[in-house]
């Protein structure tokens, strides 16, 4: 964890507080605080960071798929659909696991939860893997 989070490092990872916490053989993790740079007006957690959260976690993942010698996942597409708020003060966790790891396209499922286990967005994210220049 400690390489992908300093792989990130003066980011937008460093911006929103995004923090690398977990990986397994079919997944990666990362939390995502609630606070003054993630929040919309109204004290809730604003779309774009979410987005943010699944962007990132989806082509950290794809990447870490590759051989990076050779090729690296650029984000084509990424969409996702709000089910619940989270608000100021609260720690969220993003899920990422693949749906699809082809040759010239990867698909990521990512699922951004609360602190108390509730999913609060469900996201996608479609990745372009091409040879690296």
């Amino acid at each position: 964890m400690a390489a992908l989070n300093a792989r990130c490092e003066n980011t937008l990872n460093t911006a929103l507080g995004i923090v690398f916490t977990e990986i397994g053989q079919d997944f990666l993790c990362a939390e995502m605080p609630v606070d003054e740079r993630t929040i919309q007006p109204l004290g809730m957690l604003n779309g774009g960071a979410s987005l943010s959260l699944i962007e990132t976690l989806g082509s950290m993942a794809g990447n870490l798929c590759l051989d990076r010698e050779k090729f690296v996942a650029f984000g084509q597409s990424v969409t996702c659909n709000h089910v619940k708020p989270a608000f100021i003060g609260e720690t969220v966790t993003g899920k990422a696991k693949p749906v699809h790891i082809g040759r010239t396209s990867q698909v990521w499922d990512v699922s951004i939860y609360n602190e108390k286990g509730g999913r609060i967005c469900k996201g996608s994210i479609t990745l372009a893997v091409v040879p690296k220049q």
